[in-house]
Parts: C-alpha cells; structure tokens; sequence
C-alpha cells in the first residue's frame, strides 16, 4: 500500500492497527468475551506504562486457561509512513496462555459479573517487557528467552523463573495497514531450563525446549505450578 492509498483509506482518528489486531482476535474468540484492561497512564503522558493495553479471554480449548493478548508493541494508530515499513512499529505483539491460579484476585467488572482469578500478574509482566524494549530498543524474536531474576509471578512459589518466546500456536502472525504483527507467545520456563538454555543460548536450542514442551502442551499453556522439566 502507498503512502497516498493509506490516506485515501484512513482517518487520522482512525486506528488500523488495533482495528487488524481486533480482527484477527475475532476469529477465535466472541468480542462480546472480551476483557480489556488499557493502560493507566501511558509513557508518552509521562507515565510509566508502554502498552496501551491488554485483553484477556477465556479459552477452552486443551484445558481451560486465559489468553492475554498486548496492544502497544505494534503500531495501533494512524501512521502513513507505516504504510512503507515491512514490520508495524517493533513487529510484534506479546501474549500468553495461563492456567487460573487461586491466588489471582477476582476482578469485578463493573456490569455484576466478576472474572475469578484474573491473572494480572501477566499484564505487570508484559508492561515491563514492553518497557525494556522501549527503553533499550532491544526487541524480541521467536525463540528468543530472558531471565525474570525473580519468580514470574512474584512472591509466587513457582519454579517458573524464566519466559521463553515462541510463534502464537494459533494467532501466528498477520498483516496490517501498518506492516507485519507476530504474535510471540510467552512461555514459563524453570530455573533448570533457562540453564540448559544458558549452555548454548541460541534459537535452535530454544526451539527444541518449545518443541518438547508442546507435546505435553500443544497451545503452550504456562500453569505455575508446573513441576514437570524438560531439561
């Protein structure tokens, strides 16, 4: 698409971006099930969040877990020269699939419907993230993995210390008015396998912890009370 086709097709009030992101969501999911949570107050306004936002669904599918999906890496908005890049602004969009955990608050959602258990432990995660990529312009590829130097859920006892990063077992990736989104999926690892990883901290040997985890776990749900180790 030309710079002049983006602007005959969009508004600057528009947001093709989130608009593609909602699409391909739908596909999977009913809207009406959706869960948003934006952000408080957003880097740009001087805050310290750099999504605008996060969605929750409840999924079914193999066991029942909750999706979390970001708004943010990617470009949302109107962007013209968008229209020109390969990639929508970092080329990614984080999520995750997890097992409810008791100890994750309910959250009332105003309409006298509650969500029991919401883990926004994943949004504190997927904030933070987003804020080193931000701040470091270091981004995230498939494969890829980093240390949380702390239980991925804090004060948590969990053995999951670690996310690895793999392509999202059903989103994959899409193309957008903006450029290409990959949706990366992450996934908790335990200490033992962030240091099976650390021996020879390439794609190819993260690839094979994922691909031995999804036999056990095909749409890679990350449970922290996970005991079972791959490495």
């Amino acid at each position: 698409m030309t710079t002049q086709e983006y602007e005959a097709m969009f508004e600057e009030d528009d947001a093709p971006g989130w608009d593609a992101i909602n699409d391909a969501l739908e596909k999977i999911y009913d809207p009406a099930n959706e869960r948003h949570y934006p952000s408080q107050l957003h880097a740009s306004l001087g805050g310290d969040d750099y999504l605008a936002g996060v969605s929750i669904f409840d999924c079914e599918d193999s066991a029942f877990h909750r999706h979390i999906v970001s708004f943010g890496m990617s470009e949302l908005y109107y962007d013209p020269q968008s229209a020109q890049e390969e990639f929508s602004g970092w080329g990614f969009e984080f999520s995750m699939r997890v097992a409810p955990f008791a100890d994750d608050p309910d959250s009332d959602l105003g309409d006298g419907n509650v969500a029991p258990n919401e883990p926004f432990w994943v949004i504190s995660v997927m904030q933070n993230l987003a804020k080193y990529v931000y701040t470091s312009k270091k981004w995230f590829e498939a494969y890829h993995f980093m240390p949380a130097n702390s239980p991925i859920r804090l004060d948590t006892n969990t053995k999951l210390v670690g996310v690895a990063f793999a392509p999202g077992p059903v989103l994959g990736g899409i193309d957008t008015p903006n450029g290409r989104v990959e949706f990366l999926q992450m996934v908790g690892i335990t200490q033992r396998e962030l240091d099976w990883l650390r021996e020879d901290p390439t794609t190819q040997r993260v690839e094979q912890l994922i691909e031995m985890m999804r036999k056990d776990n095909p749409l890679l749900i990350t449970d922290l009370k996970r005991e079972k180790e791959y490495a």
